[in-house]
């Protein structure tokens, strides 16, 4: 039979067990936590360096070159107007332009982002350079500028990768950003007046190429 002593020993024990598995427990907690906090401000400091240099190209082009950056877009078919296809993102026709495209950046960017910091990159340079050769293939005869063809990139992207990727995580975010902002394929329309529909439409394009190389590279091998 256990003496009393022997049965204190093991009462002892099996609480110091508990009490470093609860630790261990609230510790993974707290690291996780923190983990997520860190990637966050990281997420952060992207959106905003890239919102930060929009917003001082457009101010030093408003200042110093009275507009006149804005030659340097997209002219299509022009061999003058290739310069445009990696500089149009950067180039807007004035602020409230700008301000329309930071909203879009930020809020899609940041769903981009917090899924995959790999795939916001890859949409951001095929929107750009994808998105851009597709203008210059085919579009109106006119400068485009501006950053709206990233943001459909990164919007074709967050709405097809459910398509593409088949998991339930994916699907519900696809059918949540066309719930909340499906509204915005009507920008793809060639009816839109003063915007450049080809920017939209080959960048909504480009992101849906992000979403597939995405599920390609997710694919078990």
């Amino acid at each position: 039979m256990e003496n009393r002593a022997t049965r204190d020993t093991r009462t002892k024990t099996k609480t110091a067990k508990a009490d470093r598995t609860r630790r261990s427990t609230f510790g993974d907690r707290g690291d996780s936590l923190a983990a997520i906090g860190k990637d966050l401000k990281r997420y952060a400091g992207i959106l905003g360096g890239l919102v930060l240099v929009l917003w001082a190209i457009e101010l030093v082009d408003w200042l110093v070159f009275a507009g006149s950056l804005d030659r340097l877009g997209i002219r299509p078919r022009t061999a003058g107007g290739l310069v445009g296809i990696p500089l149009h993102p950067f180039l807007h026709l004035g602020f409230t332009h700008l301000a329309l495209n930071t909203i879009g950046i930020l809020l899609f960017g940041g769903l981009v982002l917090v899924r995959d910091p790999r795939d916001f990159w890859t949409a951001v340079l095929l929107g750009t350079l994808v998105g851009g050769a597709g203008v210059w293939l085919v579009g109106r005869p006119s400068i485009h500028i501006g950053a709206s063809g990233v943001v459909f990139a990164l919007f074709g992207y967050l709405l097809l990768t459910g398509w593409f990727d088949r998991k339930p995580g994916a699907v519900l975010l696809s059918i949540t950003v066309l719930l909340f902002w499906g509204s915005a394929l009507f920008g793809l329309s060639p009816l839109q007046v003063g915007v450049s529909w080809e920017a939209h439409l080959f960048g909504f394009l480009a992101g849906g190429l992000t979403a597939w190389l995405r599920a390609r590279r997710k694919q078990p091998s």
